[in-house]
């Protein structure tokens, strides 16, 4: 099942105001809008933060910011440390912070473990999206939960030892460039996953092994593209996490990197959300 996000060209609205015998009429010529049009009309089109997983950085959204820009809503991509699940779900939570008014919160692969955590407890965050993400439980981590969903991303790492100020160290992991393209992207193009094999961005293990504290889907609505052909997260994994959740859900044919191989797939789904968050606030 593939989403297609919906497109239009929007017009002005104009209004007339007629006054007779004391009362007033309004009278409006409405025109075809974009999806969503009424939403900005009324001032509550949500802020949309999308959050990238381990191994990317904010660009690999690019195809869903745009589409989505083009649809007038806010997007803002925020750059995910990708030290530990508490350092940067505490980072995410502090960025949603300084937004004005009802937010769609979305994360991809290890993104979504953050916004779970991020989410938990701002009122502003009315809906939460996850492609084919983390989606951990109080208590659970990205490791339990890969034990029991196996995937082809253990034997796909590589680990590095890294120094920081203050005499922090620890363990970076990175993907194998030789097994990038097979098990994190393999509906794109060789060359292009040589470049985001070059531009990946290594994840600490602490990403990995600390437990949620915070599970924001237990109280948020949520939306959930489970990509069928992932060999990162088991695909099985995916569904299971959805269904606890109780998302909304769609399945497409995509490797684990669905913003890029499939963005109108995943702006759909951002914008079945943003609708929902939108409607509810009004």
């Amino acid at each position: 099942m593939t989403a297609t996000a919906s497109h239009g060209i929007p017009r002005r609205i104009r209004g007339a105001y007629l006054t007779a015998a004391g009362c007033a009429l309004a009278v409006c010529a409405v025109g075809a809008a974009p999806a969503g049009a009424a939403d900005a009309a009324s001032g509550t089109k949500p802020t949309v933060v999308l959050v990238h997983g381990a191994f990317a950085d904010a660009s690999s959204w690019n195809g869903v910011v745009e589409r989505l820009q083009r649809q007038g809503y806010t997007v803002i991509a925020p750059a995910n440390p990708l030290r530990g699940l508490y350092n940067d779900s505490t980072y995410i939570a502090s960025v949603l912070k300084g937004i004005k008014g009802p937010i769609v919160l979305v994360g991809h692969s290890y993104g979504g473990a953050v916004i779970s955590s991020a989410a938990a407890g701002n009122s502003q965050v009315r809906s939460l999206v996850y492609v084919s993400a983390l989606v951990p439980d109080k208590g659970e981590s990205g490791m339990s939960l890969a034990g029991r969903f196996p995937s082809e991303l253990a034997g796909a790492l590589r680990s590095v030892p890294y120094r920081a100020g203050g005499g922090v160290s620890g363990t970076d992991l990175y993907l194998q460039p030789d097994k990038l393209h097979r098990v994190f992207a393999a509906d794109l193009p060789e060359r292009t996953a040589r470049v985001l094999g070059a531009t990946q961005r290594p994840v600490s293990t602490a990403a990995f092994s600390e437990k949620a504290k915070e599970a924001a889907w237990r109280t948020v609505p949520s939306w959930f593209l489970v990509a069928k052909q992932d060999k990162t997260i088991n695909p099985a994994q995916e569904r299971f996490e959805a269904e606890r959740a109780g998302s909304h859900t769609v399945e497409i044919d995509s490797s684990h990197v669905a913003m890029i191989s499939h963005p109108d797939a995943v702006t759909d789904l951002v914008l079945q959300a943003a609708r929902s968050a939108a409607s509810a606030q009004r």
